[in-house]
Parts: C-alpha cells; sequence; structure tokens
C-alpha cells in the first residue's frame, strides 16, 4: 500500500487543519497516512513514505516557523530521489512574503531529488470551501503521481 507522510507545523491550527484535509483526502484515495507535528519527527522519516507532503505556515515577514527550522535543515541533508512531494501551508496575504515557507519547502524538496506530484497550495489565513477543493485536488495528483 502507498504510504503517504504529511509533517506540518501550526501555531493557530489553520496549517493543522490544512494538513487533515490532504490527509482525509489521500485516505479516501486508499492512500495510508501518518501525520506529525513537526518536531515530534526527524525528517529521514520520509525514507519510508512514497509520498513526503509538508504543511507549514510563514511567520512575520517571510521566515520559517521556529519549530520548523531544525526539520526544514535536516531535510537539506537528506536524499529522496524517486519521492514524491506536495507543500501546503497558510499564511496571510497582508504581507509580501506570502507563503514564503511553502516554496522554501519546495525548493529543498527539488534541491533533494524529489519529484514534484502537485502544484503548491497557499490558504490565505483558515481554508475555505474553495481551499479545500483545492487541496482535495492537490491529494489527488499526489496519489497519481505516486501510483
Amino acid at each position: 500500500m502507498t504510504l503517504a507522510k504529511i509533517v506540518y507545523a501550526s501555531m493557530t491550527g489553520n496549517t493543522e487543519e490544512i494538513a487533515d484535509i490532504v490527509a482525509e483526502a489521500l485516505e479516501n484515495l486508499d492512500i495510508e497516512v501518518e501525520i506529525n507535528e513537526c518536531t515530534q519527527v526527524e525528517a529521514e522519516d520520509f525514507n519510508d513514505a512514497d509520498i513526503c507532503v509538508v504543511a507549514t505556515y510563514t511567520y512575520g515577514d517571510g521566515e520559517l516557523p521556529d519549530e520548523i527550522v531544525d526539520f526544514h535543515e535536516e531535510l537539506e541533508e537528506i536524499d529522496l530521489t524517486g519521492k514524491v512531494f506536495g507543500v501546503c501551508g497558510s499564511g496571510d496575504t497582508f504581507y509580501d512574503d506570502f507563503c514564503q515557507s511553502v516554496d522554501d519547502f519546495e525548493s529543498v524538496f527539488t534541491k533533494i531529488g524529489a519529484t514534484k506530484g502537485a502544484d503548491s497550495v497557499k490558504v490565505d489565513l483558515a481554508a475555505e470551501e474553495e481551499d479545500i477543493q483545492k487541496l482535495e485536488a492537490f491529494a489527488k495528483k499526489l496519489a497519481e503521481a505516486a501510483k
């Protein structure tokens, strides 16, 4: 069975909700899902997965959240060639660097050899109906890319 690992960072609960939406959509496509908060896992845990997903928010003026910085640095040190990845997250369109952390993770995954399974999904604050549809489509594309 195909295994997806979702790692998230969430301060307000918005990004955790986004991760849960993706997890449920993947489960509905018969994919086994493990979901963890970023301080509870290590980047090497992605080695066991077919699909690697990071859901993160962006802090302040485009910074990675403090709690996911170590995970981001660990990720840069591993090789995920052959793995499918996807990145999603929340931000605030008030800031110039809207969802910059999503872009930062996408570039690391690309650098370490992972294959982009779906375009990143960026959500303004909390996921609305339109965002949920985008996240479900994101999960579907990841599932198809992993088959």
